[in-house]
């Protein structure tokens, strides 16, 4: 195996500023409590991100500070009492925006990425 090789098994990082987009897309699918969220957030991406509590907390905080999520109290399906994380209409729009950012600068370093000598 080489140095440079990627390991498929690995969790893949993520980049700045994607964080924010990937909670509000899980909270987006249904109000869900902060592990639900990681849970989440590993389950639509195939098992390729795995966030860690020490990102998620501060990013779920600045989130609902900023109005993009809402909170409140309910019963996490272990009957422990929860804090429960919705989108709000200032997050949708924040979640599409941001999707629509993301589809531009994915396709274009596809684009990028794909190109060939023969291509230039």
């Amino acid at each position: 195996m080489t140095r440079s090789r990627i390991d498929a098994d690995k969790p893949a990082s993520l980049l700045p500023g994607t964080l924010d987009m990937l909670i509000l897309k899980a909270v987006s699918l249904a109000p869900l409590h902060g592990y639900g969220v990681l849970l989440r957030i590993r389950q639509i991406s195939g098992n390729a991100l795995d966030i860690p509590q020490g990102s998620l907390y501060p990013a779920l905080h600045r989130l609902d500070h900023q109005g993009l999520i809402a909170t409140e109290w309910g019963q996490s399906e272990n009957n422990r009492r929860a804090k429960y994380y919705t989108l709000t209409a200032a997050g949708r729009r924040r979640l599409r925006d941001e999707a629509a950012g993301w589809t531009r600068l994915a396709t274009a370093i596809d684009a990028a990425m794909r190109a060939t000598s023969e291509e230039v």
